[in-house]
């Protein structure tokens, strides 16, 4: 069996159906599941069994020889709450209980950690191991992530196979919940629908003119199809960026909202946020090299590709994958 930890979340839920699709229906589903509107995400999947987070350690450590592999996307990845503690509790602790039993039963573990731990990017985007004590986060969960990398890195007992893969901006199906932590594009299709208008954040840094902000932006499906092919291929162990290897401005991507629903971009800037704005990315992009030397074989959808089929076939739709 597989567990897949955030299962009812946005990249949860969706890796529970890229599985489906492949064939997989021998699923242990672990998650808050007390979140009604979450639990949308898992309508039509084919699962064994859903299990409530704050039990599944109990089950773990009584049925590890009925798994074959851990998925542990589930995190709090709010990047506004500034309660540490309930970042150490859950992304921190929650996840060495993981690894020790991964370690003494040998099943293999594939967990998410997070291009927020790059901070500025004062060192770069580069996944090597003897940068990462250095890495100084800008919030709390850019900690939370960081600090368990450190913590794996230093153990002596490990899984048979572990991947930290460094999730940058992920978009796509399934992020209907989120609220304000959802993706640019999701609000721009709402505000475009809304009003025929987009909103995005003024820049201020002097390097950056407003719109001009980059990321590296992943589609979802390309992110869980490296989840998926890292669990079958088992690479050298360690952590991996997990991006395009491309940034793209976020007025490219909001200019491909309104190309996707045909209509003419009418884009305004709004100052950002001041309880982010000392604590704001301006620029992203993840080298990629390590993975593709792991013998990853597959292209990622551009930008254009990722959005057009976004809006089209989910969000103008209200599917889910």
């Amino acid at each position: 069996m597989k567990v897949i930890t955030g299962a009812a979340g946005f990249i949860g839920s969706y890796l529970v159906s890229f599985l489906n699709r492949k064939g997989a229906e021998d699923l242990i589903l672990v998650d808050d599941f007390s979140f009604s509107e979450k639990n949308k995400n898992l309508a039509g999947k084919k699962y064994s069994k859903k299990i409530e987070r704050s039990v599944f350690m109990d089950w773990f450590e009584n049925n590890q020889e009925q798994v074959d592999i851990v998925y542990h996307i589930g995190a709090r990845t709010d990047t506004t709450e500034f309660d540490h503690t309930i970042f150490d509790e859950l992304n921190v602790s929650y996840t060495q209980a993981i690894w020790k039993v991964c370690a003494k039963a040998k099943i293999p573990l594939v967990y998410a950690s997070s291009a927020a731990t790059y901070g500025l990017g004062e060192y770069g985007y580069k996944d090597d191991h003897d940068l990462v004590a250095k890495l100084k986060p800008l919030n709390p969960y850019g900690d939370s992530k960081n600090d368990f990398d450190k913590w794996a890195l230093q153990q002596s007992e490990q899984p048979p196979f572990w991947c930290g893969l460094k999730f940058f901006n992920v978009y796509g199906p399934n992020e209907y919940h989120k609220g304000r932590m959802a993706s640019v594009i999701f609000h721009a299709y709402n505000q475009i629908k809304e009003s025929g208008k987009m909103k995005l954040f003024q820049s201020h840094n002097p390097d950056f003119k407003d719109g001009e902000q980059k990321r590296d932006f992943i589609y979802v499906w390309d992110l869980v199809n490296v989840c998926v092919w890292m669990g079958e291929n088992q690479p050298e162990s360690g952590l991996y960026n997990l991006g395009t290897g491309k940034a793209r401005t976020f007025l490219d991507l909001v200019k491909n909202t309104f190309k996707a629903l045909n209509k003419e971009a009418d884009i305004s800037f709004i100052p950002t946020p001041e309880d982010i704005r000392d604590k704001y990315q301006y620029f992203t992009e993840a080298e990629m090299a390590k993975l593709k030397n792991a013998g990853y074989p597959h292209p990622f959808h551009t930008l254009e590709e990722g959005v057009e089929d976004y809006v089209k076939n989910y969000l103008s739709t209200q599917a889910y994958y």
